[in-house]
């Protein structure tokens, strides 16, 4: 990489140290500091003038102060006349709000792509991003990179009976992601369906001794795979949908009497009014009886509705389950759920993201949990920052 630069934020200090290692160029100076009025400042301690400038910063619980933090140095950056500016987000902030869910509400995710091109970037590389149409936000390239492949090694060589499993999504909007996988790995995938019925609906349906499907659940499930089919078919795939933290609310509708009727499974939830007049009804479509489940999301925030996926799976007769995302945020008490779900095997997140999440948390709080497992996938960005300025992809 001749005459580049690259510059470290606060959010993912050790991310960029591996990627300056690894390419083979030292970390450029630059002095970030936060004055008594919580104003960021941000000085570049050398000169960028017609050089390629990469910016290493990722979302983080402290979103706002390291998002700022990123729009100065790129400013400060374009101001002193570098040649490209390449801002390297493995987390995009504010993902979550990627389409309007009120009617006066805002799309985030589009007010922070605006303000990186105000400051001056020229390229954003990322990683699984919550909704992939978001690349439409930019009016700049975007590189989207995507953590399947690494997971795929992973699966293979740490899960010896991966043939006699299955991809879940635990909801409609994420079974493009499932399914691609799948098909890589060549075994079936399948899907949670849950519905919401507020109280002047209830059912007074009994939830049966098993996952086994009654003619009523067969129609309704043929449904909703027709729903899945045509999900997975469409350009403008619902993915955007993917939210965490209401536990992913699907459109897919159907015969609400027709459904498995289950008990709210989320462990430390703290129940509102509203949802205490809530009956959720979850459905499973397809098998996963003796089989070792995958659950495959791109992040994981409040672990609440993998949870109650990994113990719906249980209770269908799943062999083992594993649970699986790009993204570890793990706000809150997150692990201590997921250590305390005797349902979940193993938890898999990228490195990535987690050498982020250390910061939140201790390592011995992390190291304590069994069913926590970092991977590594530096290398793919890396490989891309190397890449860019001799013009190869």
């Amino acid at each position: 990489m001749r005459r580049a630069k690259i510059f470290a934020g606060t959010s993912h200090q050790e991310l960029a140290h591996s990627i300056c290692e690894c390419v083979g160029i030292p970390p450029a100076p630059a002095t970030l500091k936060t004055f008594s009025n919580k104003e960021t400042s941000v000085e570049i301690g050398c000169s960028v003038r017609n050089e390629d400038v990469f910016i290493i910063q990722s979302g983080s619980t402290n979103v706002n102060d390291h998002l700022m933090e990123l729009l100065i140095m790129i400013a400060a950056c374009k101001g002193a006349s570098a040649k490209r500016i390449t801002a390297i987000m493995p987390y995009y902030p504010y993902s979550k709000q990627s389409k309007k869910k009120k009617a006066r509400g805002a799309i985030a995710a589009k007010m922070v792509a605006n303000l990186l091109s105000v400051a001056g970037v020229d390229h954003v590389i990322t990683m699984d991003l919550h909704a992939s149409q978001m690349q439409g936000f930019f009016n700049k390239p975007v590189d989207n990179l995507s953590a399947e492949p690494r997971i795929i090694q992973w699966i293979e060589d740490c899960v010896p009976d991966y043939t006699n499993g299955v991809v879940v999504s635990k909801n409609a909007g994420g079974a493009r992601r499932v399914t691609s996988l799948a098909d890589r790995l060549k075994i079936d995938f399948a899907l949670i369906h849950t519905d919401y019925n507020r109280g002047s609906h209830r059912s007074s349906y009994d939830l049966p001794d098993s996952c086994t499907t009654t003619d009523e659940t067969e129609r309704h499930q043929l449904m909703i795979s027709q729903t899945l089919r045509s999900t997975c078919n469409d350009n403008a795939s619902t993915s955007a949908v993917n939210n965490d933290d209401n536990n992913h609310h699907n459109d897919t509708g159907g015969d609400d009497s027709a459904s498995i009727s289950a008990p709210a499974l989320v462990t430390g939830e703290i129940l509102t009014e509203a949802d205490m007049e809530t009956d959720r009804t979850t459905s499973l479509v397809g098998n996963v009886t003796g089989k070792v489940a995958f659950i495959v999301d791109d992040q994981i925030d409040k672990a609440g509705s993998f949870i109650a996926a990994a113990e719906h799976l249980k209770k269908c007769d799943a062999k083992c389950i594993y649970v699986i995302a790009t993204h570890g945020i793990l706000s809150g008490d997150s692990i201590k759920n997921i250590e305390n779900c005797s349902a979940i095997n193993k938890r898999l997140s990228e490195e990535l993201i987690m050498e982020k999440a250390l910061a939140f948390y201790s390592s011995e709080i992390i190291l304590s949990c069994p069913q926590l497992i970092k991977v590594y996938v530096d290398a793919t960005s890396v490989i891309s920052a190397a890449d860019i300025p001799v013009g190869k992809s």
